[in-house]
Parts: C-alpha cells; structure tokens; sequence
C-alpha cells in the first residue's frame, strides 16, 4: 500500500469515530457556549524536556483566550475574539525571546438543528491574522531566511464544521472537526508565497473522559482527554509531489487533570510536521513534549 493510502485510512477511522450513533440521555447536553471552547485551544506552557529536533528551549507558552460576543446565552449565533500569542524562550544566552506568533482572529458560529438534540452539528467561519512582529528583510544576506528579525506575515479564512456527541456508556463527550484554511496570496507575503502553504485541510479528533460521579449542569470537569490533529498542505509548496508527506502535520496530545489541581492539569503531545511558529516554517520537526495546560471546558 502506498504511503497517502495510509493517510486516507487514519483520516477514515477518525471520522468513523466521530459519526458513530451513541445512546444518551436528555441531561447529556452542550450549548455553543462549550462547543466554541473546544474549537477555541487551550492555553498552555511546556517544561523543558523537549525530546526531538526542537530548538531547546526554556518553554513554550500558548496564551489564547476568548472573548465572546452574542446577544444572549441561548444565541443559536456568536462570535469569539481571540488575541492569541505563542512565545518561545530558548536555551541559549540570555535566554531569548525571539519573534513570537501574534495570531489574533475572531469565529463565527452557528448550531444547527434542534438545539435539544444530543448529537450536535456547528458551522464556523474564521478570520485570524498570524505574523511575528519584524520588519527586517525576510533573507539574510547569504540567502538563508532571517530568523532573528526577518519578516513573517500572513492573513487568511478558515471554514468548517463541529459535529458533537455524547457517549452514555463511557461517560465521555467527542467532537469530530473539519475544516479548510485559505491563505489568498495578495493576503501573503511575496517571499512566502510557494514555500508557505497557503490551502490546508484540517481534520481533529477530540474526547473528553468525565468523572463517574460527573455531572452536565456545568459543574463538572473532564479529568482525561485525548486530542488528535491531521494538516494536509494542498497547494503547491516547495515543488513537493501531491501525496508527498512532508505535506501531512500531525498531532497526538493526551491531557490528565489531577484531582489535587483546580485549573490546570498535566499534558503530553507528539507533534509531527512543519514548525508551526512563524518565520521558522521551514523547519520539519518531530518532537515528544511535556507541560501544563489550562482547559476551561466544563460540562
């Protein structure tokens, strides 16, 4: 079997998973409030005890939160702010901070369907902007891409959908999301346009594990999750074949909320692809890391 075949296969199962038929009882319910959360990404920082190709650093801080605008709690119609930041400190002198990701971006959502119905459907629509805050010149003299102060700068659209459901006899909500992120080229810097991929479809798969003694009155909290991401690059970048894999990026994270923890809990993520932090996408990383992570979804 060729190596794409494999990609289909696992793109497959986990829709699979996401679309079974689960029995659940009327008090299992999400609104849009939580669904827009588990689309949303959490805010975390990683120990240094990165293992893999990184660049070692001191950690790594996600900071993503949300600001909601609806008319009222039931809205079938909201949106969400958010002025997300990456930040990377690298193990070097002086402990650098160089050029972080400002990725702010605000989503539309609407629940389709009954809003009683256990089994939920979302659309969502994006529009975020991710650039590094430099403007020196986006290659170094000898031709290699200025790391330090070069200029990254994107804009794009992102259109999907959240399919959720309840599982009654594991006690656990899942949520399958699709979706396809656009970069339109006069929204791209020249010098990023074929090395950077500007058309990508996006799959991901999520389970929250509740207590068994859990609740759905908004009181209860996931103490287990797993979350699985796949990235295809569509376009063409870097003259790469179609079914190159060096097009796919592929995540694999897995959460633990102590009990002894109010707000944040333990998390350990496989992450396999392009560097996913600025100006440094043309790096190919593979690396297992370890942190802490706040996931705000309550049930």
């Amino acid at each position: 079997m060729k190596p794409h075949h494999y990609i289909f296969l696992f793109i497959y199962f986990i829709s699979n998973l996401a679309f079974a038929q689960t029995v659940a009882d009327t008090t299992s319910n999400l609104d849009l409030d939580q669904i827009a959360l588990v689309n949303q990404g959490d805010s975390y920082v990683t120990f240094p005890a990165d293992i893999g190709n990184i660049e070692p650093l001191i950690f790594e801080a996600n900071v993503s939160p949300g600001f909601k605008i609806r008319e009222r709690k039931d809205s079938r119609l909201m949106a969400v702010l958010t002025p997300q930041i990456i930040v990377r400190m690298y193990d070097e002198f002086s402990n650098p901070v160089r050029t972080p990701s400002y990725m702010p971006n605000i989503t539309f959502y609407f629940l389709t369907g009954s809003e009683r119905s256990i089994n939920k459907l979302s659309l969502f629509g994006k529009i975020a902007h991710h650039s590094n805050g430099q403007d020196g010149d986006f290659y170094d003299e000898n031709g290699t891409v200025n790391l330090i102060s070069g200029n990254f700068a994107t804009n794009f659209i992102e259109l999907g959908f959240i399919k959720s459901f309840y599982n009654n006899r594991h006690n656990a909500f899942r949520f399958f999301k699709s979706s396809v992120e656009i970069h339109p080229k006069t929204w791209m810097l020249h010098e990023m346009q074929g090395k950077y991929s500007g058309l990508r479809w996006h799959n991901t798969f999520l389970a929250y594990k509740l207590p068994i003694d859990g609740n759905s009155n908004g009181n209860s909290k996931a103490n287990f999750s797993v979350k699985a991401e796949t990235s295809w690059m569509i376009d063409n970048v870097n003259n790469w074949d179609t079914f190159n894999l060096n097009r796919l990026n592929a995540s694999l994270r897995f959460y633990y909320h102590p009990k002894f923890l109010e707000d944040i809990g333990l998390f350990v993520q496989f992450y396999h692809g392009m560097d996913y932090y600025n100006i440094y996408f043309q790096h190919q990383i593979s690396v297992i890391r370890f942190g802490i992570m706040t996931e705000i979804l309550r049930f």
